[in-house]
């Protein structure tokens, strides 16, 4: 795998980013962090896993001028973080919007107006916090809301995991179920679990994903320091909502 450095940079505007981050892991429940290694991994259901959509999860189509990327959603682990994504998507706000940040081997970001990193909101006007649950990790194919350094920085940007290198060497085994250790051997960014809010999983389309990932930059540093938004703008067409949970 390439080596990366994700630097933190101080700015005029709070720019969105994600940040450098260690390899220690967590486990929680939805609304509290645990690293008590007491819990019973064995039995901790773990949605991400399945193609299949529950009655309890949310289903979307994200539409863009590279294909379509059907995602399911956990709003029982991440309530705040659907209502706010799918709210915006029934609004129209993702539209037209492009993914300004993409990195092959890490990830694709997008949901900023702005289109720089610098911008967008919740629907609530204000930032939230992270959701953090023991059922949800940054394997591949995993949508995670993006944040700043600040304290409840979420808006309205979010992230796909796209890297497809084997990151199961990279886990603490007592904090992480077995099943995910092996989904990682596929690829992932388990450094950002415990950090990041996962809300939804990629059940069709990852060939999308990896695509958008290796499209052609610009050549030049943005405000993260890196050549990562693509010289021919990739944009959501739409988010249509094929399913709501019950």
């Amino acid at each position: 795998m390439k080596t990366k450095k994700w630097l933190i940079f101080g700015s005029i505007v709070a720019t969105f980013f994600l940040g450098a981050c260690g390899n220690q892991q967590t486990t929680s429940s939805s609304s509290e962090q645990t690293t008590e290694s007491s819990v019973d991994l064995s039995k901790v259901e773990l949605p991400q896993l399945s193609t299949e959509v529950a009655e309890n999860e949310d289903l979307i189509e994200m539409v863009t001028t590279d294909g379509s990327i059907k995602i399911k959603l956990f709003p029982e682990q991440a309530p705040k973080a659907v209502e706010n994504f799918v709210t915006h998507a029934k609004d129209g706000y993702y539209d037209g919007l492009t993914f300004h940040r993409v990195v092959e081997d890490f990830m694709i970001q997008g949901g900023d107006p702005k289109g720089d990193g610098s911008g967008g909101e919740s629907i609530w006007g204000e930032g939230f916090g992270p959701e953090i649950s023991n059922q949800l990790y940054n394997i591949r194919g995993a949508l995670s809301m993006a944040q700043s350094s600040q304290p409840n920085s979420i808006g309205s940007q979010f992230f796909i995991v796209q890297n497809h290198d084997d990151m199961s060497g990279n886990l603490a085994k007592q904090f992480t179920p077995e099943k995910i250790i092996e989904t990682y051997k596929e690829g992932g960014a388990p450094s950002l679990d415990g950090q990041y809010t996962v809300f939804g999983q990629v059940i069709e389309g990852m060939d999308v994903v990896d695509k958008i990932a290796k499209a052609e930059t610009t050549g030049e540093a943005n405000s993260q320091g890196e050549d990562s938004t693509p010289k021919k703008p990739v944009k959501i067409e739409s988010i249509k909502i094929l399913q709501e949970a019950k």
